[in-house]
């Protein structure tokens, strides 16, 4: 048998297990090696039942001695199996597994089996039980050796295939195969052990050391093959000649002299890195992360300065309505005294439609809008420069509509959402960084404070004494109306109670179901101090800039994700007054606890994008599909962080020692994308 022969030509896989596999994406042989155990359980002996309970799931084996099927609520069912542990004693307390609705496990499990189960014991009354447990029948046969008295693999699975099943298939498979798997393409300093080995003892490991070797062995293999895709589209963007889009700095440094402020050391360290970027022959690629309120679009707008200055125009793209008018505003108060010709394009202002050439030959120096820009007919007559906002939330293949084009404009994106150190190595890791890592002068302080929403009275003095000093303030919600599959407050429900409580101070309520231009105006009236209290969804969330809105009330605050939070109190603390952004919880459990907690602790917003991602655990945050890159199969960027930094040198002085050398190496690694669409490269040679 071949590593890629199809599951189809062997025999001995029974044909419903076949249909099952391909649910899970399985159709060869390399596909089922490359199947890895979602984690591992010592069952070479197991502990005693536990008499108390626990957070920490545990693995035990016992005999089933009694079955029960109750009903409750009418037509709901509680599936309940009694285990006794091996050689149980008179002090031996038996364990209670149940399963409720569940009502295909009455089926599989009977008085007299061997059961081994996966899960957390709870104390319910004087009983210990386990709610919804894994579990796996172990049958007395020749296979047992598989299944028992080993470190035995754990699968992510479907319906209509066991973990038993599985783990016998792959078992007889590695027993069948007749050429090893394929090694992949690793340099000598990353080698440690060969890949037929390692696959081996992912699966069927002979000892906990032998795992932890074979797995960084395959992981090292999965983000080498990443690095190599990575590098090789860094060096494709080098190896792109582009103009020279830098002038001489003369509107730059007029612009400068005009600001109200003094620039932080780090804002000058990023203008400069633009200023070389600009100034190259092949396209800038740049990251720019700034914690909210850095003062990002102030590093933009001088990078748009030297475009401009060289006959260049410029686009400034946003994720939204509200963030592209904003810029639109901010920037015609800034340039048009200047000289500086500005146009806006989003879709409710297709009436402003945009022309390259305005009165006479003057064209339009600097466009801004929202993805419109890259839907409609908009022609740039000379485009040097992209800047995008919010990079986050425009995909790969939007941003690479406007950066493919010839001549090959400069691209800056922008963020503010917190990004893992170690994402920034993957899904930005073509794109040079720069960080913003110091606030402007003159803010004044921002508490961040968790209450309980019972505390709503207080809250509503504290709200009330803050509109009397001349304050502003954000309500903000999680849901525009209220829902049935959800248990919380919406913005447009809770609006009218709102007005009750605030009176006399005028509130407005926003969302994004409401026309592009009355919400234009809401805002208006909001900036200008008009309305006091915005009742809001999280369509505030990026770019809103009120340096009187000192205050933010966050409602059911457990429901918004930690960087969510962290980007919705970025608007207030933009100004010289004391801030404050208050989250309202009702939820009392140790998790919404845990999150809301990182957010008193920090204002950093890399502490809370590292924290977010240790409470969240692994899973797919970076959002493979986006970035064009591989969904990874066994390696996790958050556990794996150095192992992903020692590919990424691996792979980057490679391509420094011999682009063109590891170019066509890497065509390899790309032609596999086209073929297996987008599958791991873990199997690359």
């Amino acid at each position: 048998m071949e590593i890629a022969q199809p599951l189809e030509e062997l025999d001995w896989i029974p044909r419903p297990k076949i249909l099952a596999l391909r649910r899970l994406g399985i159709t060869t042989a390399e596909d089922l090696l490359t199947h890895f155990p979602r984690r591992h359980e010592d069952r070479h002996q197991f502990p005693e039942f536990p008499r108390d309970e626990s957070d920490v799931p545990v693995c035990l084996s016992g005999e089933v001695i009694k079955t029960s099927l109750r009903r409750f609520g009418g037509w709901k069912k509680i599936f309940e199996a009694t285990l006794q542990e091996p050689n149980a004693n008179a002090l031996s307390q038996p364990l209670i597994c149940r399963w409720f609705n569940l009502h295909y496990v009455q089926k599989m499990i009977a008085t007299g089996q061997q059961l081994v189960i996966f899960g957390k014991p709870r104390l319910r009354g004087s009983r210990i039980c386990m709610d919804h447990p894994e579990f796996e029948v172990i049958e007395n046969d020749e296979e047992k050796s598989i299944h028992l008295r080993r470190i035995t693999p754990i699968y992510p699975g479907t319906e209509g295939l066991s973990q038993r099943m599985l783990r016998s298939i792959i078992y007889r498979l590695l027993q069948d195969l007749d050429t090893a798997p394929i090694e992949p393409l690793l340099p000598e300093d990353l080698k440690d052990g060969d890949r037929a080995e390692a696959i081996r003892a992912i699966h069927f490991p002979e000892s906990w050391e032998s795992l932890s070797a074979a797995r960084e062995h395959l992981v090292l293999s999965e983000f080498f093959a990443m690095q190599m895709l990575i590098a090789s589209r860094r060096a494709d963007s080098h190896a792109r000649v582009s103009a020279a889009h830098c002038g001489r700095g003369d509107l730059l440094e007029k612009f400068l002299r005009t600001l109200p402020f003094e620039m932080t050391t780090a804002q000058k360290k990023v203008i400069a890195e633009l200023e070389q970027d600009l100034a190259a022959k092949h396209p800038m690629n740049r990251l720019l992360q700034g914690d909210v309120g850095s003062g990002k679009t102030v590093v933009a707008i001088a990078a748009i300065l030297l475009a401009v200055e060289a006959g260049y125009q410029a686009t400034f793209m946003a994720p939204t309505q509200i963030l592209a008018e904003q810029h639109y505003t901010v920037l015609r108060r800034w340039l048009e005294p200047l000289g500086v010709k500005l146009s806006i394009r989003t879709a409710a202002r297709r009436e402003e439609s945009f022309l390259p050439l305005l009165a006479g030959n003057e064209k339009a120096d600097v466009i801004i809008g929202t993805h419109a820009l890259l839907y409609e007919k908009v022609s740039f007559a000379n485009l040097g420069l992209v800047v995008i906002d919010e990079q986050h939330k425009f995909g790969v293949a939007q941003r690479a509509r406007l950066t493919s084009r010839e001549p090959a404009p400069d691209v800056l994106v922008m963020t503010a959402t917190p990004i893992p150190r170690t994402i920034t190595m993957t899904v930005y890791g073509d794109l040079d960084v720069s960080i913003l890592d110091e606030m402007p002068h003159g803010r004044g302080k921002s508490i961040t404070a968790v209450r309980d929403s019972s505390k709503l009275g207080e809250v509503l003095s504290f709200l009330r004494k803050q509109l009397e000093a001349g304050r502003q303030l954000y309500v903000v919600y999680p849901l525009i109306e209220e829902s049935e599959k959800l248990e919380a407050k919406a913005a447009a429900t809770e609006y009218d109670r709102w007005r009750e409580r605030l009176h006399p101070y005028l509130c407005e309520l926003l969302h994004g179901r409401i026309p592009g231009p009355e919400k234009q105006e809401i805002m208006e009236r909001f900036r200008r101090g008009e309305t006091k209290v915005l009742i809001s969804t999280t369509v505030i969330e990026v770019g809103v800039d009120v340096p009187n809105a000192t205050v933010m009330l966050v409602e059911n605050a457990e429901r918004f994700g930690l960087a969510q939070l962290h980007q919705l109190r970025g608007r207030i603390g933009r100004g010289e007054h004391k801030s404050y952004c208050i989250l309202l919880t009702s939820e009392p459990s140790s998790e919404a606890a845990a999150k809301l907690a990182v957010l008193e602790k920090t204002s950093d917003g890399f502490e809370v994008a590292e924290a977010d991602w240790e409470l969240r655990g692994p899973g797919d945050l970076l959002g493979t599909a986006q970035s064009g890159l591989p969904a990874l199969k066994i390696g996790n960027l958050r556990r794996d962080a150095e192992l992903m930094r020692r590919a990424r040198r691996a792979a980057m002085s490679i391509f420094a020692a011999d682009p063109k050398l590891a170019s066509a190496q890497n065509q390899r690694f790309q032609q596999l994308i086209v073929e297996k669409q987008g599958r791991t490269f873990s199997n690359v040679s």
